[in-house]
This record gives structure tokens, C-alpha cells and sequence, in this order.
């Protein structure tokens, strides 16, 4: 089992930056990918960015590329999402998840583990 825990959520202005961690713990070593979705009340939850476990590549929903920045710390078990530029339309709760499988992962029906979720608001 797999406990993934967000944080760093907050209030920022638009235009500011913001950066989320990610903890995991317990089996971390089944991890292949860590991702980053948000949801905004009544939307779907839509993906935000992804990154490879022991790779280090990344993937981007274009409407984040250039303006956010997903890492990660393989000895601390975080990845980061390090957001700048930030818009109105960010404001949602920004989920953290893991996957087993291998490859690239984009919708959330393939992620195993998710996070609670932390709020971040972008005043206009």
C-alpha cells in the first residue's frame, strides 16, 4: 500500500507562484510514475503533469507547459510541482497520484494511489 500525502497548497495572485509537494510512502518501489491532476468544484478531474520514477521524464497538459515545472527527490520520496505564471482558471484542488504501470499516464482511471488533495486559489 501506497500513502501519498499533498502539500503547499494556498492563496496566491495571479501572475505569482506556488509549489506543491508530494510525499509517498510504503511501497514506494512498485512506483513508475507520479502525476499531478487538479479538479475545480463541478469540472472533471483533469490532468496536469507527469513524471518517470527512475527516468525523470516528463509529460505536460498544454495548458500548464512553460508555466509549470513537475521534479522530483527519489531519496525523499517527493516530487514537486513547482507552478509559476499562475492564472485564474489554476484555482482547483491539485491532487497527487502514483501509478504501478509503466509509460506515460494521463487519465486518472490509471493511477493506484491518490493524495487527498490541497487547494490552490489564484485571486484574478
Amino acid at each position: 500500500q501506497v500513502h501519498v500525502v499533498e502539500s503547499g497548497g494556498g492563496l496566491v495572485q495571479a501572475g505569482g507562484s506556488l509549489r506543491l509537494s508530494c510525499a509517498a510512502s510504503g511501497g514506494t518501489w512498485s512506483i513508475s510514475n507520479m502525476g499531478w491532476f487538479r479538479q475545480a468544484p463541478g469540472k472533471e478531474r483533469e490532468f496536469v503533469a507527469v513524471i518517470s520514477w527512475s527516468g525523470g521524464s516528463t509529460y505536460y497538459a498544454g495548458s500548464v507547459k512553460g508555466r509549470f515545472t513537475i521534479s522530483r527527490d527519489n531519496a525523499k520520496n517527493t516530487v514537486y510541482l513547482q507552478m509559476n505564471s499562475l492564472k485564474f482558471e489554476d484555482t482547483a484542488v491539485y491532487y497527487c497520484a502514483a501509478a504501478r504501470g509503466a509509460g506515460f499516464r494521463t487519465a486518472t482511471y490509471e493511477y493506484d494511489y491518490w493524495g487527498q488533495g490541497t487547494q490552490v486559489t489564484v485571486s484574478s
